[in-house]
């Protein structure tokens, strides 16, 4: 399949922006079908939550349902990534994207049905979760087949990153609309059909049709020795060999990113949090972490504004390396603004350190296993937060506010000399075959 997008003039005054990533063949149509889908990821997480709580009345069971439910969606994102990978979207999203949605309606009839075991709604919650469709992965995948210009393609990156961050925002926005005419119940039905319409959409773009990583009707019939079938005969039509996932350092690189990144933000909530209340101003929690955002955005953009080239390899430490000093000096703000300002500081690093791990990852592997790289890189961020929010849950009570700041930067702060010494993945390299083979927790 030809190139879906031309690479853009080059010359002295060629600064194609954000415009021409947007502009670019289907590229619009696209990246709206995936934001439409990704939505949900807003919405379901608080619906469910709530309508687990008011079928319980418990908070503890609410909130061991959800954790499972994270669990499952997080650690079982690469299995999801590579059926994408070996089978192609079109033939993998439309069927998960209906049993995630049949799913959560489920929940929503079980939880109005009185005398539901909580056993039952915890196990209907938890399947939903392990069929969460891979909505983000893709679109990351598709925006290489739509735009194979580097620059093009980090600007996208960027875009999508702040794009997905404000959805998180928007979703439960969005269920707070939802609840007073429809209740806890048909929030969840919303975002299930959000996400069952995005899908939809996303698969019926052209740019799911092909592409350097798509499943083609040969894929295997050109092997002669038919090395992976023993008989010699080639795979069905449409489904291809799995490609080990390889990568090496760079996608280490990139995985060990994400997940101090992750961990850092999940500690940031809670120590807002606890920040606010000990100053008596539990109201400030909210604009806080609005800088929090505000500041990533901001970061994000700017990284996909820039113009001078600046390698993965320098950028992926030395904006772990701002998070982290930024997440430790925050402890030692005297008041809500400054902690704002501080906060707001460290979020102008998030976006970046995410966009440059999803980019590292992208370039690392073959193209057939760009979606599971994805996603590991977004499940150690998943796992990252998870874990910085109970750690960090135990220590806040404990020790000096301060302190908690500075333990919760140790991870990002110690990550740097680790990625210093992975400098060398920095380029198209690491996508050579001869790479060492293996996912990234191997």
């Amino acid at each position: 399949m030809p190139s879906t997008a031309s690479a853009p003039p080059r010359g002295p005054s060629a600064r194609p922006g954000y415009r021409a990533v947007l502009g670019a063949p289907h590229a619009g149509r696209t990246f709206a079908a995936a934001l439409l889908g990704r939505l949900s990821y807003g919405v379901v997480p608080l619906a469910l939550l709530l309508t687990v709580r008011e079928a319980t009345g418990s908070y503890s069971a609410a909130g061991a349902a959800m954790a499972l439910f994270a669990l499952a969606s997080v650690l079982l994102s690469p299995v999801r990534a590579g059926l994408v990978d070996r089978h192609g979207p079109r033939r993998v999203l439309p069927p998960m994207a209906v049993l995630y949605g049949a799913l959560l309606l489920a929940v929503v009839a079980a939880t109005a049905r009185p005398g539901t075991a909580p056993a039952a709604v915890g196990a209907l919650v938890v399947a939903a979760g392990a069929c969460t469709p891979p909505l983000g992965p893709v679109m990351r995948t598709f925006w290489r087949r739509l735009l194979p210009d580097p620059v093009l393609l980090r600007r996208a990156f960027s875009l999508d990153g702040v794009a997905e961050e404000l959805l998180f925002v928007t979703g439960p926005l969005l269920v707070g609309l939802l609840l007073p005419p429809v209740g806890p119940g048909g929030a969840v039905a919303v975002g299930a059909g959000l996400l069952l319409a995005g899908a939809l959409l996303l698969v019926a773009s052209p740019v799911a049709a092909g592409g350097p990583d798509a499943p083609s009707e040969t894929d295997g019939a050109d092997d002669p020795d038919g090395a992976d079938n023993p008989d010699g005969a080639a795979p069905p039509a449409g489904r291809r060999r799995r490609t080990p996932l390889g990568g090496g350092r760079a996608l280490r690189a990139a995985v060990l990113a994400s997940g101090v990144t992750g961990l850092a933000l999940g500690a940031l909530d809670l120590m807002v949090l606890a920040f606010a209340e000990d100053r008596g101003r539990p109201e400030a929690v909210g604009w806080i972490l609005a800088a929090l955002s505000a500041g990533s955005a901001v970061g994000g953009l700017g990284l996909g504004a820039l113009d001078r080239p600046v390698s993965n390899a320098v950028r992926l430490p030395l904006f772990t390396a701002g998070l982290g000093l930024a997440l430790a000096g925050a402890g030692l703000a005297p008041g809500p603004v400054l902690l704002g300002v501080a906060v707001g500081v460290a979020g102008f690093f998030v976006s970046p350190a995410l966009t440059t791990s999803y980019l590292v990852a992208d370039e690392a592997v073959a193209p057939e296993a760009r979606t599971r790289a994805g996603a590991w890189v977004n499940t150690a961020f998943n796992a990252g937060s998870a874990v910085g929010g109970a750690g960090v849950g135990l220590l806040v009570g404990h020790l000096p506010l301060p302190l908690c700041f500075a333990l919760a930067a140790v991870p990002a702060l110690a990550a740097v000399p680790v990625l210093l010494r992975m400098r060398d993945f920095g380029g198209s390299r690491s996508r050579r075959k001869s790479d060492p083979v293996g996912d990234p927790a191997a």
